[in-house]
């Protein structure tokens, strides 16, 4: 799940070129014309880094005004408040960790493929972490606004949906009630184990995630075990 910046879609997935009014907790639109897109992009490269500096409890609008020299009147032409900043933000790392999710997930082709792929997700996943510090920030403000944990639990959902589909196409004949407890558990653990992870020195980070990814499933008799 790391890598290239990406750019603002919808919690569908779908890429959204144009302004438009938005969802609680996001940006009201995203401009079209370079000169305001322009001004759009360093309104939020500026608050990720007032972000990795300050944390996302000590990030004020005022902070986005002295930096970038943008007018309060110009910067609430965007963004309502500061939630919907950092929402706006979280969007795009959640559409980068999407993409991780479907690259990691796309050689799983049966059944003996599951655990790598998962694996897979749980490296690309705290490696987005490491990469972009700010995504900490973004993250603990979540748990802390209901708009933001909002577009969290989406991206959970979105997630697992991802994992759902792959899992189709391996266990076709598997009880679709079953394969949705399967894929929402699978992906809730491994979000929660990588973000303790973030919150321990490298080391012990990453003994925890090396005892985590052999706790993983690597293959889908519990399925079977569940229905019995």
């Amino acid at each position: 799940m790391a890598g290239k910046k990406a750019g603002r879609t919808t919690a569908g997935g779908t890429s959204q070129e144009t302004g438009q009014e938005s969802s609680q907790g996001l940006a009201r639109l995203v401009p079209t014309q370079q000169r305001s897109r322009e001004r759009f992009e360093r309104i939020l490269q500026c608050a990720a880094e007032v972000m990795a500096e300050k944390g996302s409890e000590a990030f004020r609008m005022s902070d986005i005004v002295e930096r970038t020299g943008v007018a309060f009147g110009s910067l609430y032409q965007y963004f309502p408040d500061k939630t919907a900043i950092i929402g706006t933000l979280a969007e795009r790392y959640n559409a980068i960790g999407r993409d991780c999710v479907r690259r990691d997930l796309s050689t799983m082709t049966s059944a003996k493929e599951l655990h790598p792929a998962l694996c897979r997700i749980t490296d690309s996943y705290y490696q987005m972490f490491i990469d972009e510090p700010v995504m900490r920030d973004i993250w603990q403000a979540t748990q802390a606004d209901r708009a933001l944990q909002k577009l969290d639990e989406e991206d959970g959902a979105y997630l697992s949906g991802l994992f759902l589909d792959a899992l189709r196409r391996i266990a076709p004949n598997a009880p679709a009630p079953a394969l949705s407890a399967f894929s929402q558990l699978t992906m809730t653990l491994i979000a929660a184990a990588v973000r303790h992870a973030i919150t321990l020195d490298a080391r012990e980070a990453k003994r925890l995630l090396a005892l985590f990814k052999a706790l993983l499933p690597k293959d889908l008799s519990a399925l079977t075990r569940a229905q019995a």
